[in-house]
């Protein structure tokens, strides 16, 4: 794993901890929605969204959102930031 790709994970799990603290995120699969491995209903995704654009300087417009609802998206979007 490259060091872009290490940001964007750290980040993202970051995100995750701070919004679904009680996700088991060891056994994470990154091809699958977030919502379909852990409860993370619809707010949760959007203080999630909130803590990735902060951490990464940056505004996701609302068409941008589903690209982010799985660690495989979000590393395929942040990467090219």
């Amino acid at each position: 794993m490259d060091q872009t790709a290490a940001t964007v994970d750290d980040a993202v799990f970051d995100a995750l901890r701070a919004v679904a603290p009680d996700a088991d995120l060891s056994s994470i699969d990154p091809d699958q929605p977030f919502r379909d491995q852990f409860e993370f209903d619809s707010i949760d995704f959007l203080n999630f969204i909130l803590k990735l654009e902060t951490r990464f300087g940056l505004h996701v417009e609302e068409l941008d959102y589903p690209r982010l609802a799985s660690l495989a998206g979000c590393r395929a979007y942040l990467a090219g930031r």
